[in-house]
């Protein structure tokens, strides 16, 4: 009976949490490490394999099954299945721009640029070190990176396309035109990489096609703005930015710091190509006569 009643609990997490409470006196040390993780980052392990749990952690498999049936679960399985059940219905249009209902009257100026910087000191405290430098070295390793997006992001994977290019690095973004996101995906191989810039409201057509790109085994970077967005079901790497705005459109000021920085962390790690590339394309431009003589 009161296996049942923890399950039921356990369907959003705001209650998963008072369960993990409840139960945590109770549990033995290694367990508590276990509940401590969980409770912090209750969205990220939705979508997390018990293997990667344990690397994340440093607690055995076993302790991690163990907790799940100590909440009431019949095993991690069950416990992630939960929770991802809770994230995909917290995903409304009410949650995305909350900053509407605001009633302040300081001007447009102080109030945009405040929620700007929240914007981007949120995204640097909660972004993942080990999964930006992951995203690097996938950028550096591929043959050809693609980037792809509708709306405000269609102007982001240019601007990181155009970044990378800059950096030595072959980029090229999908152009929404006659072909579909999907019917272009077709030229990509699974050696290259594909970046998808998603931010609500959510393209289809930008789903479908990293949909069509994990089908092809082509590895899927998603910068979006959550970790449960509908891309990241598709994706091997997630940049989560924050982009909350006034209007119902998202800020970019995050999105471009996060742009920047991967082509600055490329260009560090590429210096020699870098440097070279920059180099013969001012010649190159300067020669053509594409610079104003001061």
């Amino acid at each position: 009976m009161a296996r049942r009643k923890a399950r039921g609990d356990a369907d959003a997490h705001p209650d998963l949490k008072d369960v993990i409470r409840r139960s945590y006196p109770s549990l033995p040390e290694n367990q508590r490490k276990v509940a401590d993780f969980l409770v912090q980052h209750l969205r990220e392990i939705a979508f997390l394999s018990i293997v990667d749990f344990e690397k994340r952690t440093g607690v055995s498999k076993a302790t991690i099954v163990r907790l799940a049936q100590s909440l009431g679960f019949t095993g991690y399985n069950q416990l992630r299945a939960t929770l991802r059940e809770g994230v995909q219905r917290q995903i409304q249009m009410k949650d995305r721009f909350p900053l509407l209902a605001s009633t302040d009257r300081e001007e447009a100026l102080t109030i945009v640029a405040h929620q700007d910087v929240r914007n981007i000191n949120q995204t640097i405290n909660h972004l993942d070190r080990e999964t930006f430098n992951s995203v690097v070295g996938m950028i550096l390793k591929a043959p050809h990176v693609y980037t792809m997006g509708l709306g405000i992001s269609s102007l982001m994977s240019q601007i990181l396309s155009y970044s990378l290019n800059q950096v030595a690095v072959k980029a090229t973004p999908f152009v929404h035109d006659y072909e579909t996101f999907a019917e272009q995906v077709v030229f990509v191989t699974p050696a290259d990489l594909l970046i998808a810039f998603s931010f609500p409201p959510y393209s289809k057509e930008t789903v479908e096609g990293v949909r069509t790109a994990h089908e092809r085994k082509i590895p899927v970077v998603a910068i979006t703005d959550k970790m449960t967005s509908p891309v990241t079901f598709y994706s091997r790497k997630v940049i989560p930015i924050r982009s909350q705005n006034l209007l119902f459109t998202n800020s970019f000021s995050a999105i471009s710091v996060v742009i920047n920085a991967l082509a600055t962390a490329v260009a560090v790690r590429n210096k020699v190509k870098a440097l070279r590339m920059t180099k013969e394309t001012d010649q190159r431009l300067e020669a053509m006569g594409y610079y104003i003589a001061e």
